[in-house]
């Protein structure tokens, strides 16, 4: 009996202790794991950086191994940008814009910023829109410019200024003989009725030949002036369909060839006309004589 208690005695039990048993239990939370297998190591290897950069002399060595890193990346042929190509745009417009530009030639891809180089381009007056691009293997920075097309000319106190069809400046001219072939508007406030005023000479196409300009009047109505100094005031409301009523009348009794200075129509249901001093007189006249034979 006594050998087979001392038999059972020096066997090993399989079983774990209880605070193995803990301790395998715990590893298999989920936390305790990844602070074992991820947040030590991580700890240790912050704590080792940062007693390596502890030293000046090795922070200086960092840098100087990223200058020269980011130096031979930049300065590679492959990524240099040496010409830059501008389309659509005019001698004017190409000068100007060569002028604005920040940019040196030769020039890394990673020193261009084109968001910015854009917003300097579109902030020229006669330009409406750019698109930039560049060809890497080409070395080439590519500007296409989309240029405000002028639509009428401005006459105002300050001079003379071409406006696109929103009445976005173009840019001053010195004579209105440099554009004859665009409209000529006037008055304060012309500038932002520019799409109003090119609509009234669309639908005076009949008496083009005949039309100087448009005078925009108080800021609210414009009045059109023919050649011979005549004038055509238009109301506030429907100047488009006023104009197109004048103009039948004049084509059915050859109104505007008549001695009348102003075409008064700022008042639709009461329309005057204004006769030259001469006609004015004679129309006098033939009224005393008619009350005279009564």
């Amino acid at each position: 009996m006594s050998a087979m208690s001392d038999y059972r005695e020096s066997r090993h039990d399989p079983a774990p202790s209880r605070w193995s048993y803990r301790l395998l239990r715990m590893m298999l939370t989920p936390f305790l794991r990844r602070l074992v297998f991820f947040g030590i190591p991580a700890f240790a290897l912050a704590a080792g950086i940062g007693v390596y950069l502890s030293e000046q002399d090795n922070r200086d060595k960092l840098r100087m191994l990223y200058s020269e890193a980011r130096l031979l990346l930049t300065q590679h042929p492959e990524v240099m940008v040496n010409l830059m190509a501008i389309e659509g745009a005019s001698d004017m417009v190409d000068q100007d814009i060569r002028e604005v530009l920040p940019v040196d030639f030769p020039i890394s891809y990673f020193d261009i910023d084109l968001p910015q180089m854009r917003e300097i381009i579109v902030g020229l007056d006669p330009v409406k829109d750019a698109v930039l691009q560049l060809s890497m293997g080409a070395g080439i920075l590519q500007i296409e410019v989309t240029e405000r097309v002028p639509a009428a000319i401005w006459r105002h106190r300050g001079g003379l200024e071409l406006l696109d069809e929103t009445g976005a400046y173009v840019r001053t001219v010195a004579s209105r003989q440099d554009h004859q072939d665009l409209p000529l508007i006037a008055g304060i406030g012309a500038d932002t009725r520019v799409k109003e005023a090119l609509a009234l000479l669309v639908a005076g196409q009949p008496l083009a030949k005949r039309i100087r300009g448009l005078v925009y009047v108080g800021a609210r109505r414009w009045d059109v002036v023919l050649d011979n100094n005549q004038r055509l005031m238009l109301p506030e409301q429907g100047p488009i369909e006023t104009l197109e009523r004048i103009i039948a009348l004049d084509q059915a009794e050859d109104l505007l060839s008549r001695d009348i200075t102003v075409v008064d129509f700022r008042l639709v249901d009461r329309p005057t006309l204004r006769l030259v001093g001469r006609a004015m007189e004679d129309f006098r006249n033939i009224t005393f004589l008619k009350l005279g034979d009564q």
